[in-house]
C-alpha cells in the first residue's frame, strides 16, 4: 500500500465525529457507519440516504448519480452487503475519479449485448475488463455479498463466494469508492440497499 493511502485513511477517520468513527475489525475498516453520511458526498441527480441502518440508493425520475467517499484509495480489499430491486443498473465504483467520473466498477446489472450479469468489471474505456456470464451467481431477490481486491494493476472480483475473473488495468492508481445509480428510464425508479460496506487496506510486504 502506498503512503498516500495511510494518509487518506487517516484524514477520513480524522474528519469524522466521534459519533462516527469507523471501527476497525481484522484489519477491516467501515466506510459506512450505519448511521449517517459522514465521510461520504453526493454528485448527481438520485437519492442517497441512511433508513433502519442500512445505506439506500436511489433514482430520481429516471436520472442517475454517483456517491463516493472524501477519502482516496489504492490497494485494498473491499466487501459489501447489498440487495437490488430490479430492474436495475448499479456498481460499486473504486479507484473513482469524480471530476471525470471515470474508475473502475463492480457492475451490478443484467446486460445483454455483450451478456454480462453482477460481478463483471465495467471501465468506460474499455467497456467490459471481464465478465460474469452466469446470472444463477446473484440472488436476485436476497442479499448478495460483493468482494473486490485491487492491487496494483491487477482486479479480481468475486460474488457470493464465487470468483468471477481477474483482469489487469494500469490506468488508475487510485481513487475514490463510490456507488452509482446508473440513469434511464429503463431502470427508472431502482434502488440499492447496502446493510455493509468494509475496506481493508493491502499493505507492501
Amino acid at each position: 500500500m502506498t503512503v498516500r493511502t495511510w494518509v487518506s485513511a487517516l484524514v477520513v477517520a480524522a474528519s469524522l465525529s466521534a459519533g462516527s468513527s469507523l471501527q476497525a475489525e481484522d484489519g477491516w475498516l467501515k466506510l459506512f457507519n450505519g448511521r449517517d453520511l459522514s465521510g461520504w458526498e453526493h454528485k448527481g441527480d438520485g437519492q442517497f440516504f441512511v433508513e433502519e441502518g442500512q445505506l439506500i440508493g436511489t433514482q430520481t425520475d429516471g436520472k442517475g448519480g454517483n456517491f463516493y467517499t472524501l477519502s482516496e484509495w489504492s490497494d485494498f480489499e473491499l466487501r459489501a452487503v447489498y440487495k437490488m430491486d430490479w430492474p436495475a443498473n448499479s456498481g460499486f465504483w473504486y479507484r473513482f475519479d469524480p471530476k471525470t467520473e471515470n474508475g473502475y466498477q463492480f457492475d451490478i446489472l443484467k446486460y445483454t449485448n455483450p451478456v454480462a450479469f453482477s460481478g463483471t468489471l465495467y471501465f468506460p474505456a474499455r467497456m467490459f475488463i471481464f465478465a460474469n456470464l452466469d446470472e444463477a451467481t446473484e440472488n436476485r431477490d436476497d442479499w448478495n455479498e460483493a468482494k473486490i481486491r485491487a492491487e496494483g494493476g491487477k482486479f479480481t472480483h468475486w460474488l457470493n463466494g464465487k470468483k468471477i475473473g481477474e483482469g489487469e488495468d494500469a490506468q488508475l492508481k487510485s481513487g475514490r469508492i463510490g456507488i452509482q445509480v446508473h440513469p434511464g428510464n429503463d431502470v427508472k425508479g431502482m434502488k440499492i440497499t447496502i446493510k455493509s460496506l468494509e475496506i481493508r487496506p493491502i499493505t507492501a510486504p
